[in-house]
């Protein structure tokens, strides 16, 4: 038991340094060839590292490789809206099969007409049924987007 807990808290501790931020900045050293070699990317050798990407956040291997990162806070902008973005597909990827799961149920607590099809399949464009979903919904949807986008943005200012 004791083995098996002091295994367990080995892993654990040796597992989250994966996710701190990289300490040590990316700095030429005498194994280049050339002054051009040590700016080059190290995610993509063939081009040179961006200035933006100076290897101080977690994970940065110097890949943008379209440029569109030219300052520190359009690069903080754009971490921002990967993070936004990945948080977004994390809730539709977890309430996908939970509206299967719960939308007849939901349906009849608040006496409504549940809208999955015959096969128990939500309302989508690969399963058809979007025309059961009233217009009012999604320009709400919509309108709820936009509030939470301008105040982030507001916030940010």
């Amino acid at each position: 038991m004791m083995k098996s807990l002091s295994l367990a808290f080995a892993l654990l501790a040796a597992s989250s340094t994966a996710f701190a931020p990289s300490q040590n900045i990316i700095k030429p050293s005498a194994l280049y060839m050339s002054e051009q070699d040590a700016v080059r990317s190290e995610a993509l050798p063939f081009l040179s590292r961006p200035p933006a990407l100076d290897g101080t956040l977690a994970g940065d291997a110097g890949f943008d490789p379209f440029g569109f990162a030219k300052s520190e806070s359009d690069l903080m902008n754009y971490r921002e809206a990967e993070v936004k973005h990945a948080r977004l597909a994390m809730l539709a990827a977890a309430g996908w099969p939970l509206s299967e799961l719960y939308d007849k149920k939901i349906a009849v607590a608040l006496g409504m007409d549940p809208l999955l099809d015959g096969h128990d399949r939500v309302p989508s464009l690969l399963n058809g049924g979007l025309g059961k979903i009233s217009p009012a919904y999604w320009v709400g949807c919509i309108g709820v987007a936009a509030m939470i986008e301008i105040l982030g943005t507001l916030r940010m200012k």
